[in-house]
């Protein structure tokens, strides 16, 4: 008689999952958390998992509404829907109630929803594979299942809390670090994303997610996706002086170039640029012996430069163009 309970309960189970389960919904039991930094008002989810490209399917957000985290067995629409039942309105935990109303799966999917004033709502299935857990509190919502172990979700909370001085994107990638620190999910690591985005909408949405970085299929996702985002803020230093190029400060230029570079030593491109920037600036000698060693380890950067004078970004004679060539 308990075998015959126990298959027919397993049936049922499966019954109801394979009904609320499409089949390209990823099956991403993960850790994550979703995040406002609130000074600035910038929202983020963070997120690592054992499955190809994690990115595509948990983390979800709108600059100026709030993010969303779905995950465990991912129902994707979670993301869009809830961000929809913010915009209308709801709260964080009124959005959850209407999402899981509607779900034949709900005792297997984990989600987070913060708004864009720092409320959370979070939800974790009974059925979702331990360990799985959640902790959430103002401004952020941690969330894990199939973990090695009951520390991951309290380490998660403690990176938090403890990195407050941290901008946002870093302090969300200290969270990931300790997750995977305390133990992490079981089967291993795949794949990490991290999305930013402001906390106002502009009238500009495509600059609204500030940052936007996954790294799909990695033997090590998050220190990978710590280099990109080290990478990234190198970048950041090299669009400063782009606009400070326009606004011929050129002191100001070279400071934010060096910081780069300083972050990102080994980086032809943002070397180059700084060259070309050097050379429009009249300073001839220190641009030629710049692009002397790019030209070492990759000729196409001369072709490059002969190709510049034609499109107005390297404005110069043609006696020091054939001193760049050189």
């Amino acid at each position: 008689m308990n075998q015959i309970f126990l298959i027919l309960s397993f049936f049922t189970v499966f019954t109801v999952f394979s009904q609320s389960k499409k089949p390209n919904d990823p099956l991403a039991h993960t850790f994550s958390i979703v995040a406002r930094d609130a000074k600035t008002g910038e929202m983020a989810v963070a997120v690592q998992s054992h499955w190809f490209s994690v990115g595509t399917a948990v983390p979800w957000g709108e600059s100026g509404v709030g993010v969303v985290a779905t995950q465990s067995f991912v129902n994707k629409s979670f993301g869009i829907k809830g961000l929809e039942l913010l915009k209308e309105g709801k709260s964080p935990q009124e959005a959850l109630d209407i999402l899981l109303s509607d779900d034949e799966g709900r005792d297997f999917r984990q989600v987070a929803i913060l708004d864009k004033q720092g409320r959370v709502a979070t939800h974790t299935g009974k059925s979702c594979i331990d360990y799985a857990g959640h902790a959430n509190g103002k401004d952020f919502s941690v969330q894990a299942n199939m973990m090695l172990n009951d520390k991951v979700v309290p380490a998660m909370e403690k990176a938090w809390i403890e990195n407050s001085e941290m901008p946002l994107a870093e302090r969300m990638v200290a969270v990931l670090q300790a997750a995977q620190e305390a133990g992490g999910d079981i089967r291993g690591k795949q794949s990490a994303a991290l999305v930013v985005f402001a906390g106002e909408a502009s009238e500009e949405p495509w600059n609204d997610k500030l940052i936007d970085l996954r790294v799909d299929d990695s033997e090590n996702p998050i220190k990978e996706i710590e280099r990109l985002l080290k990478v990234f803020r190198a970048y950041e230093h090299m669009n400063e002086g782009d606009l400070y190029v326009e606004k011929n400060e050129m002191k100001n230029a070279m400071e934010a170039y060096n910081k780069a570079m300083e972050m990102f030593s080994e980086n032809l491109e943002m070397q180059y640029w700084t060259a070309i920037t050097l050379a429009n600036d009249k300073q001839m000698e220190k641009a030629s012996e710049m692009l002397q060693k790019i030209y070492a380890k990759d000729e196409n950067w001369r072709e490059l430069t002969r190709r510049l004078p034609k499109v107005g970004l390297l404005n110069i004679s043609e006696e020091n163009l054939k001193l760049l060539l050189r």
